[in-house]
């Protein structure tokens, strides 16, 4: 078996100061996983913003993927794409993207620019969209565009930044980005299964088929003897039990097709480093997990090609 990959959801009530999330996301990156996710949303669960938060905490660590979500159904790409090439510079290549689509009517009452009843096909042709014009936003400029000539005071290439003249049914954008190409040339982007994701989250009970990218079991867990008396009801598979059970089912799993998993813990408290400090030797005793970490991007921790600009001659 080839070896697994486990990333955190660092969500919920508790995650309000920035040194709660820095101390969280040091001990995610001290059990080597391969990134954590950070929830966000336009209700009314007070939360700091996920993007702010993941730019923050880029400086504070050094190896783990840096992973935002951002609702896509009342926001703009253009600055999207800028905010988050701008993060995967301040995390050195190690930033993500988690793009999620707003249904809700009372989220959409805050803007007033349109009346929202639930989940359409057209939200979700909007988010694909929304994903395809971020990401000829970040190849408008080649890697090699910028030059600091300073003998003739030229900072880019002019024939490497690209219009992308996007026009689509709800956007019309024509570029380039005011940001220079990230690190990465494409963020490694998440989210439920869609032809525009590199990593998809799935229900890992569901087997789906994989179309040769990352498929990842996405799961609320509760670690430890008195899980089942902590457990409680989720928006996604509940496990609960010892962290030797996880690590049977994970495998077992990972078997049927899964390439890793998202752990979302119970409790932040007690599930993260049982995570961390009980689940992770258990798999690298079984020969699963990595012993430390082995690539600088995290394109290179999922093991991902770096894509050349689509816009290069």
């Amino acid at each position: 078996m080839t070896a697994l990959h486990l990333a955190v959801a660092l969500d919920g009530a508790r995650l309000f100061t920035l040194r709660d999330l820095a101390e969280l996301v040091t001990e995610a990156e001290r059990g080597q996983l391969d990134f954590v996710t950070f929830d966000d949303s336009l209700g009314a669960t007070p939360r700091l913003d996920a993007l702010v938060v993941a730019a923050a905490l880029g400086p504070m660590t050094r190896h783990i993927g840096l992973v935002p979500t951002s609702v896509v159904t009342h926001t703009e790409p253009f600055h999207f794409a800028k905010a988050l090439a701008t993060l995967d510079y301040a995390s050195r290549g190690r930033a993500g993207w988690l793009p999620v689509i707003s249904s809700d009517p009372a989220e959409a009452a805050h803007f007033g620019r349109r009346v929202i009843t639930g989940l359409t096909p057209d939200l979700i042709a909007e988010a694909a969209d929304y994903v395809e014009v971020v990401r000829r936003l970040w190849d408008s400029w080649e890697d090699d565009a910028v030059i600091r000539d300073a003998a003739t005071t030229r900072f880019v290439d002019r024939d490497k930044l690209h219009y992308i003249d996007f026009e689509g049914q709800f956007f019309s954008v024509k570029g380039p980005l005011i940001t220079p190409r990230p690190p990465q040339g494409q963020l490694p982007v998440i989210g439920t299964p869609a032809p525009w994701a590199d990593l998809v989250l799935v229900d890992p009970a569901e087997p789906v088929p994989t179309d040769g990218k990352h498929v990842f079991g996405d799961l609320v867990v509760y670690l430890g003897d008195d899980a089942n008396l902590r457990a409680r009801d989720a928006d996604a598979h509940v496990f609960a039990g010892t962290p030797q059970r996880l690590a049977n089912q994970l495998l077992a799993w990972a078997e049927a097709g899964l390439t890793g998993f998202r752990l979302r813990p119970g409790d932040l408290d007690t599930d993260l480093t049982a995570i961390t400090r009980a689940l992770v030797p258990i798999l690298r005793d079984r020969g699963v997990f990595r012993e430390q970490y082995e690539a600088d991007t995290l394109r290179g921790l999922l093991r991902l090609d770096r894509p050349t600009s689509r816009y290069a001659a």
